[in-house]
């Protein structure tokens, strides 16, 4: 990859989309795991590849350009997500053909809605699209002890939330 890195750096426009045709499945993931609504994960990830291509040469080590380039995602999924003011509720997603094999994802989703944004994400980074805790550091520009902390913090606010749900149900 850092053949092509450099390549892209150098201008080689082919080069530049075989790096973003290598990296399109995690860059949906990433996206995907901060967005509800597909539109809006088209929207960021095509924005992400047009500043990527704007700016690559900027990238220091080109080791590193995968790591660059989800950051970048994650900071236009949040820009999103900020001018949207609120998320979508997930009740509003209308059930389709291909939604439906996404029904666990979407359970899941309304588990941790309780959480604060910044742990759903690490949540849904981690259980969902199976990133290590190093990768969602990486992406996430944090401490690895920082992503741990966030995840246990939130199962123990889950197992909260559910402890005193089923302590008002036996009342």
């Amino acid at each position: 990859m850092e053949l092509l890195v450099k390549k892209a750096k150098r201008g080689d426009a082919e080069a530049f989309i075989e790096l973003i045709e290598q990296n399109k499945q995690s860059m949906y993931k990433v996206a995907r795991g901060f967005l509800r609504d597909e539109e809006d994960v088209a929207d960021a990830m095509a924005e992400t590849v047009l500043i990527c291509y704007e700016k690559i040469g900027t990238l220091r080590q080109s080791a590193y350009f995968k790591t660059w380039m989800i950051r970048i995602l994650i900071n236009q999924c949040k820009d999103m997500i900020r001018k949207q003011k609120k998320s979508l509720p997930i009740e509003i997603i209308p059930e389709t053909e291909s939604s439906k094999g996404e029904d666990g994802i979407r359970e899941f989703r309304e588990l941790i809605e309780p959480l604060k944004e910044k742990d759903r994400s690490i949540f849904t980074l981690y259980y969902v699209y199976g990133l290590k805790i190093k990768e969602i550091a990486e992406y996430m520009e944090m401490n690895e002890n920082t992503v741990t902390s966030h995840l246990r913090r939130g199962k123990e606010a889950l197992r909260e939330e559910f402890t005193g749900a089923q302590k008002q149900n036996r009342r």
